[in-house]
């Protein structure tokens, strides 16, 4: 069987490693007689997959000891519902920079228990570049400040992230994380839905700083309380094990593949890649973010017709290169570079991009 070369944004493309040793494990998980799916998420072989799955993230991202690292299920518009019941006080106020879509739904999920206030936002250039630092209202009374650190659709990253003031960061990674060095210590609470670059959708990886933990916040059914469930090791409930799982041996193959170091330069030279062939295509193909703020893990891109569109990703599908086609509210067309595709797809994808110009040009 031949694989397609996948560009789909999430749930998003796996590593192939992954998948076989998934594949070989499924009916007799290394010698239990039963498969992953079916053993007790309380057993002392699920409790060694868990802790390890939590020891190669913490090493592969360098986390301090004094973050707490949970696995929960759902994705990341459920911890962003969550994010004001556990960190901010009845009535107080949180300040979200808005740089594209994930960031409007992150605010749309907070308002309504808190005083969510817009602190910064691109919307009126459409969300192709990020807010001025200089133009932010933070609230110096705000429970924290959320900011989305890579736009999975509008293709907008914050690739130097500014100075954010007395408030703790809480930041969404749900698409950059594991692409290169992180400084986790800058922020009170880091969260990432796993479907892009760390495993299977259906699971959530949050690290927060223990001290706000102990945060009073609002009413709300122990379920929902991240207390309880650092305080359970995410096992309040059965937790989704496969995905669990999978996550585990998706990080433990980026670790023996040489870490967040070699990812960030494979990931470097991919973008570099097809930036360079929207760029060199005399106005065929065009990207319409800000160089400063272009996105290394989500390029959207247009054809100078959009009438050629469905032709491009038809025909990129017949070509072995599928999940190109753009979102609904952009349109045109969305390659997504995560650290499991190989470097090889985006020199697939550049070469038809190449020739599709020159047949439909």
């Amino acid at each position: 069987m031949t694989r397609a070369f996948n560009f789909s944004p999430g749930p998003a493309t796996l590593p192939e490693a992954v998948l076989q040793q998934a594949q070989d494990e499924l009916l007799d998980y290394r010698g239990c007689g039963a498969s992953v799916l079916e053993i007790s998420h309380r057993g002392a072989d699920f409790m060694a997959l868990a802790q390890r799955a939590e020891a190669d993230l913490r090493a592969l991202l360098t986390v301090p000891d004094e973050y707490a690292v949970l696995f929960t299920s759902g994705g990341a518009t459920t911890v962003q519902a969550l994010l004001p019941l556990n960190f901010a006080a009845p009535g107080q106020a949180a300040d979200y920079v808005v740089s594209g879509h994930w960031g409007q739904t992150a605010l749309r999920q907070a308002a309504p228990v808190i005083d969510a206030r817009i602190a910064a936002s691109s919307e009126d250039g459409g969300f192709r570049d990020l807010p001025e630092r200089s133009e932010w209202r933070l609230s110096p009374e705000a429970a924290y400040v959320h900011l989305t650190a890579n736009e999975t659709i509008h293709g907008v990253e914050w690739r130097q992230l500014p100075e954010f003031g007395s408030a703790p960061v809480i930041a969404d990674f749900s698409s950059s994380i594991a692409s290169e060095p992180l400084d986790i210590s800058r922020f009170g609470v880091v969260y990432a839905g796993a479907q892009k670059n760390l495993g299977p959708a259906g699971i959530t990886v949050l690290i927060v700083r223990r001290d706000l933990l102990e945060r009073a916040g609002q009413p709300r059914a122990p379920i929902l309380d991240y207390r309880a469930q650092a305080k359970a090791g995410s096992m309040l409930n059965t937790p989704p094990t496969w995905n669990w799982y999978l996550l585990g041996l998706c990080l433990r193959w980026m670790r023996d593949e040489g870490g967040v170091a070699e990812f960030a330069n494979r990931n470097a030279r991919k973008a570099a890649l097809l930036y360079a062939a929207i760029d060199g295509s005399g106005g065929y193909y065009r990207n319409e973010v800000a160089a400063r703020a272009r996105s290394r893990m989500n390029v959207p891109f247009f054809v100078h017709d959009p009438a050629l569109d469905p032709v491009f990703v038809a025909e990129a599908k017949q070509a072995g290169l599928i999940g190109l086609k753009g979102h609904r509210v952009l349109g045109g067309m969305r390659a997504s570079l995560y650290n499991a595709l190989p470097e090889s797809g985006v020199q697939a994808l550049v070469d038809f991009m190449q020739e599709f110009q020159k047949r439909h040009g």
